[in-house]
Parts: C-alpha cells; sequence; structure tokens
C-alpha cells in the first residue's frame, strides 16, 4: 500500500518486493481511494513490467479501497482478492476546485492576471468561469477516461459483468458486490488466501515504506513551516478522497 499515489514513493518498495530472494509470487495490498491518473497508470505499468521480468504472479489484496487510481493499481494483478466490505470501482475522472471571483470582490480585492497564451488562465479559481474552458476540461476527462476504461477491459477481460451499464460511470461498490461484477476475482485476504495456495507454513515477507508519513517535523530552519503546512493540506486532501468513497 502506498500512502502517496506517486511512483516515486512506491518503486523502491515494488523493486525490492520482486527481488526478494525465492519469491514465488508478489502480493500488493491496495488501500487508496485514488488520486494522479498518470501516476496511477505509472504503478501500473512498473508492476507489469517487473512481472514480467521476474516472471511472477502478482495477487492485489484490496481492504479498505482500491478506487479510481487505487483500482488501476490494482488491475496490475493477475488476481484481486478484496474484504467484503471494500470499496472497489470508481472508474471514472474527477476535477475539483473552488470559485472565488464573488468572494474577493465582496472584499474589494481587484484581481490583476497577465498571461502570454489565451489559454493560460483557464479556469482559474479568481476568475469567472467561462463555459469553453469547462469543455476544454472535459475534453481532457474523457480522453483519460476512454484510457482507464481501455485499460480494466484489457486487465479484466471477459470477467466484467456490465449488465446493467454502471460500471464505467464513476459508480463504486463493496468488495462483495464487486465480485459479482468482475471487479474482483473472490473475496478473502492476504494472510488466509497464501496459507491457502502455498501452505500453513508460507513465508510471508513484509516490504513497508522506509519513509515516514510526516517527514522532518523535527526540523529547523525557514523551510520547515512550509513544508508542514504542504503536509497538511495534503492530509486535508486525502481525506477528502476517501471521503468520497464513504470512508
Amino acid at each position: 500500500a502506498c500512502a502517496a499515489l506517486t511512483l516515486a514513493g512506491c518503486a523502491p518498495q515494488l523493486e525490492r518486493a520482486f527481488a526478494t530472494p525465492g519469491a514465488r509470487e508478489v502480493a500488493i495490498v491496495v488501500n487508496s481511494p485514488g488520486g494522479s491518473p498518470a501516476q496511477a497508470h505509472l504503478i501500473h505499468r512498473r508492476i507489469r513490467q517487473l512481472a514480467a521480468e521476474k516472471e511472477l504472479a502478482v495477487t492485489a489484496f484490496v481492504e479498505d479501497a482500491a478506487a479510481s487510481g487505487g483500482y488501476m493499481i490494482a488491475c496490475a494483478a493477475d488476481e484481486i482478492v478484496a474484504d467484503p466490505s471494500s470499496i472497489v470501482g470508481s472508474i471514472g475522472v474527477i476535477s475539483a476546485s473552488f470559485g472565488f471571483d464573488r468572494a474577493i470582490e465582496r472584499i474589494g480585492v481587484e484581481r490583476r492576471l497577465h498571461t502570454s497564451g489565451s489559454n493560460k488562465a483557464i479556469l482559474d479559481p479568481f476568475s469567472p468561469e467561462k463555459p469553453e474552458d469547462v469543455e476544454r476540461l472535459k475534453e481532457i476527462q474523457r480522453e483519460i477516461h476512454e484510457h482507464f476504461i481501455a485499460l480494466v477491459k484489457e486487465r479484466r477481460g471477459s470477467a466484467l459483468n456490465d449488465a446493467d451499464g454502471e460500471l464505467f460511470t464513476g459508480a463504486f461498490w463493496t468488495g462483495a458486490t464487486g465480485l459479482g461484477l468482475g471487479l474482483v476475482d473472490r473475496i478473502g485476504d492476504l494472510r488466509s488466501t497464501l496459507r491457502e495456495r502455498w501452505g500453513d507454513k508460507v513465508d510471508i515477507r513484509l516490504i513497508a515504506s522506509r519513509q515516514p508519513l510526516l517527514r522532518r517535523l523535527s526540523g529547523r530552519g525557514e523551510g520547515v513551516g512550509a513544508e508542514l503546512a504542504g503536509e497538511a493540506l495534503a492530509m486535508l486532501e486525502a481525506r477528502a478522497m476517501w471521503s468520497r468513497v464513504g470512508l
């Protein structure tokens, strides 16, 4: 599981896992409500590249959630095992921001914005929203969404059951319901699944991140406040992402 949905944050763990001497299988625990689609795709590709290089099977275990970009990562596995109460799916693209143009007008602030390039400041949160800017954003979202759908179809294949036409709408389900939809392959957990597969004496080696969630808390210097503020904002953003899937 990766605290930050970035290839840089997950790559060291992945490299160590696939380089484990005598490994018969790599198990990846997924706990993510999503994040950057580009970073999720990069992580997905790295997993597939390592699996091919080391000729190792990969199983993804979903605990709390594998939603949006988290589900894209889970799809890199040959098999997806989920807790019945986990959240899976959310195959869609979202962009969220705030509009402050009316607020700054009320408090008497004048917005001064100078650009080179007519589209450089589209969707500026301090300027009124323009329909053409929104349509441009939606075009980008549609393109990313189509890529996401194609990836899921490629990896999940005939297992998918989209009888109701809801799979690719951005909706999400519990792991138990996701089993019937073909989003996951079975219900279970890491330890019991691996013991069933490799025997009670299976050696499960945990490879966790070496970096704490909050870095340099006791640091000194002018940058410390900014770093902590950045960490706080990142935590708030993560909290909002988990809230979108009801967790």
